[in-house]
């Protein structure tokens, strides 16, 4: 009985120890990578929506000289965000003309709610979650 189990082939304890440690060496590195990606995508949503926003504003801002009558919701409507979005985001406009666009994450956001992204007329760029990798994701804009 037992010559026949000392031909048998197959793997040591230790083989099989370095392989998981190296597993779990990768995994170490993959998924903090992964989560970057993922965060960044998330971002774009609320880029992309930003960028509707900005030029629904600059529409209406060349037609009638003024934005002080043009609520988010006029410009949302023009904008013809999705109804994903929408869900997952809230929109805010600051200024007249427009300084800064903000969208916060809501409940229904698959990463949490408070998330925010933001685009500063100003500097002409865009912050916050899935952005500014090297700040606090969960910065809150100053007014």
């Amino acid at each position: 009985m037992f010559r026949s189990l000392k031909n048998q082939k197959g793997f040591s304890l230790i083989e099989l120890l370095v392989v998981v440690v190296i597993i779990a060496i990768l995994a170490a590195i993959a998924v903090p990578i992964y989560m970057s990606y993922v965060r960044k995508a998330r971002a774009t949503e609320a880029q992309s929506a930003i960028a509707a926003l900005r030029s629904a504003y600059r529409v209406y801002y060349q037609t009638y000289g003024t934005t002080e009558n043009y609520t988010i919701d006029d410009a949302k409507k023009d904008a013809k965000l999705g109804q994903a979005t929408e869900k997952h985001w809230e929109f805010e406009v600051i200024g007249n003309p427009p300084q800064k666009y903000v969208a916060t994450s809501t409940a229904d956001f698959p990463q949490g709610e408070g998330k925010q992204v933001w685009y500063d007329v100003q500097e002409a760029q865009y912050h916050g979650y899935g952005i500014d990798e090297d700040e606090d994701q969960d910065e809150e804009i100053m007014d």
